[in-house]
């Protein structure tokens, strides 16, 4: 038998709407009604991007329970690190990394060499295996990018 998990964005990336700001309370809530709802994977939210929001990763990774808690970290130390501690009382933590991956965004975003995206992507998940055992790893328009 196959299963599928449903990972689910709308902490994080829904945020990002044109109109959309939730607070801390609001987060909570729809993190429990997903975890009602079975869903095997919440993305809290951007613990990096402001107090606020690691607040609200914290609180939902001691609250909810069942499904993984995550946060999106870039491929940084100072991001990994806010997600390892936002994420760490979580019953099932898990830290999301993601880095570009078109040449576009290496030239444009990161302003790096493939090869240096390449080690900045192997040295982030290595890092984040220090804190957490369940690391994910995303490219970031990967579509555009070569294989």
């Amino acid at each position: 038998m196959r299963k599928i998990d449903i990972f689910d964005t709308t902490l994080r990336d829904g945020e990002q709407s044109p109109g959309c700001s939730l607070n801390a309370a609001e987060k909570l809530e729809i993190a429990h009604q997903l975890a009602r709802l079975g869903v095997d994977v919440i993305e809290a939210g951007f613990a990096a991007s402001s107090p606020g929001d690691f607040a609200a990763v914290k609180t939902i990774a001691e609250q909810v329970k069942g499904p993984i808690i995550t946060a999106l970290a870039r491929g940084i130390r100072a991001d990994i690190d806010a997600v390892a501690a936002a994420v760490k009382p979580a019953e099932r933590p898990r830290i999301h990394i993601v880095v570009s991956a078109s040449d576009i965004h290496l030239e444009r975003k990161m302003r790096k060499s493939k090869e240096e995206v390449l080690q900045m992507a192997i040295d982030s998940v290595r890092y984040a295996r220090n804190f957490c055992d369940d690391v994910e790893y995303s490219t970031e328009d990967a579509s555009r990018g070569r294989p």
